[in-house]
């Protein structure tokens, strides 16, 4: 077979490309089943504020993390009233270190997904963060900043895809109260409002923007009294969806951690608290409370502390295996969309020593490499596709981050793209293709013979840019 050349199309040559510009846009590659997973950290001192941050983030993406989740306090990023809070450079705002963040997470392939939460004193009446805006519209337009900023549309300034709204609602610590004085259940009908609108104005700064609900604590008590007052997730959700049945959501978002350390990934809580264990059962009841045929979930939160330093955690080599273990039953979920482990190290202003490394650096056991082990081969960049049998000329869509960082939108890609049967190669062809604002790419595959229905094909792509950086990619192409 002839050899297929290199092909990186220079700029001049973008009019030779009219008829593939033409195609039409598709949305970014979702996953059949769990066979794909968003998988990553959430790690704010590791990844925005230790001096080998930029070090730790590429390890990260060299060990399988495709995501980093960063919590975006309003109440810190805004701490005084900007002149022009809809400006996303209003210079009140402090996003250097998320500016820089989400930089390196590009560089190294990764996509991004940021939290909003906490509201600012001047904006509730000189009250904690965990307390409402007395305005929405205050937060409508902080979201709308933010995503505007992050959309894309600014040169410096990458694209952010994922997004969630406030942290662990269900918790007093993080929105209060969650019962008014009566004793009547207040926090879900007052987080439904706040998610409305923060969505309202993230949608208004990047309608591509994938946006998740809840961000809910494994578990709570569903009554005022105690040491901690709290909504269990699965009576917050039903009275979310209560409160307005009606919200718009591309996932549920919730963090399944285990009621102690040293208690399995498998284990079962006692509803409405809901662990991994208890998904599915979650997944059904979001469906039914908010009238869904399907509702994905989030994993954005889980870990397991360890012993060393944590008294109650687990010891070193039984953390690899529970790593494992969590990755396996979330990949089992069809409803599972991603899983990001807390944290990537242990620091010391972070009191959660749930880290894949100590403080000084030091692999806890073999966890950094069960953790890559388990990761790489749920990386959703490499996506899966079902087209009806009968299909000549599939148009797929390829996440292509790391361009991002160098190129511009519209910039020409070249692209070598394989069809395989199984290991016989059935098609060979090369195109190029201009570089979205969301940093994907459209394709356009041509089959000799038509997909066959039940059959699974596999997409190989050797992508490159007029830098030299090269990228690959493999699909997975499923006839119906």
């Amino acid at each position: 077979m002839r050899r297929i050349a290199r092909l990186v199309i220079p700029l001049f040559a973008l009019a030779a490309l009219s008829s593939f510009a033409a195609l039409a846009a598709v949305a970014a590659p979702t996953a059949k089943g769990a066979d794909r997973m968003w998988v990553g950290f959430h790690d704010d001192p590791s990844f925005r504020w230790v001096d080998d941050r930029e070090s730790r983030i590429q390890l990260s993406a060299q060990q399988g993390a495709t995501i980093m989740r960063l919590l975006v306090q309003w109440n810190v990023v805004a701490a005084r009233r900007p002149t022009n809070a809809s400006d996303p450079f209003d210079p009140e705002y402090n996003l250097s270190d998320v500016d820089e963040a989400v930089q390196t997470a590009q560089k190294n392939d990764e996509e991004v997904m940021l939290t909003i939460s906490g509201t600012p004193s001047w904006a509730n009446g000189g009250k904690k963060p965990n307390v409402m805006p007395r305005r929405l519209s205050d937060f409508t337009t902080f979201a709308k900043a933010i995503a505007a900023r992050y959309s894309g549309r600014f040169e410096g300034y990458p694209y952010v895809r994922f997004w969630s709204i406030w942290n662990e609602p269900n918790l007093n610590l993080f929105l209060t109260p969650q019962f008014n004085t009566a004793g009547k259940s207040v926090a879900p009908a007052n987080y439904a409002k706040l998610y409305a609108a923060a969505y309202a104005g993230i949608r208004a700064g990047n309608p591509l923007a994938k946006i998740a609900i809840g961000e809910t604590s494994p578990r709570g008590h569903d009554h005022p009294g105690g040491p901690v007052i709290s909504h269990s997730p699965g009576k917050f959700a039903e009275l979310v969806a209560k409160a307005n049945p009606r919200l718009k959501f591309d996932a549920w978002a919730h963090h399944p951690y285990p009621s102690n350390p040293n208690s399995k990934p498998t284990q079962l809580v006692k509803w409405p608290n809901v662990s991994l264990k208890s998904l599915p059962r979650f997944e059904q009841s979001l469906n039914t409370w908010f009238h869904r045929r399907s509702t994905p979930i989030w994993i954005t939160e889980y870990a397991h502390q360890t012993r060393p330093p944590e008294a109650l955690g687990v010891p070193w080599t039984t953390q690899s295996k529970y790593i494992s273990q969590a990755m396996a039953l979330a990949k089992g979920y069809p409803f599972v969309q991603m899983f990001i482990w807390f944290v990537y190290q242990d620091d010391p202003g972070q009191p959660w020593e749930s880290g894949l490394y100590t403080q000084g650096g030091v692999p806890k056991a073999t966890s950094p490499s069960h953790f890559a082990a388990a990761a790489k081969p749920l990386d959703a960049r490499n996506g899966a596709y079902s087209f009806k049998a009968g299909t000549l000329t599939p148009l797929v869509n390829l996440y292509a981050r790391r361009y991002c960082a160098n190129d511009p939108t519209a910039t020409p890609i070249g692209m070598t793209w394989r069809i395989y049967s199984g290991t016989k190669l059935i098609a060979v062809g090369q195109q190029s293709s201009s570089l979205k604002r969301d940093c994907t790419l459209d394709a356009r595959l041509r089959f000799k013979n038509p997909i066959a229905k039940g059959k699974s094909y596999t997409a190989a792509f050797a992508l490159n840019d007029k830098n030299g950086i090269d990228l690959a990619r493999k699909l997975t192409i499923r006839g119906t």
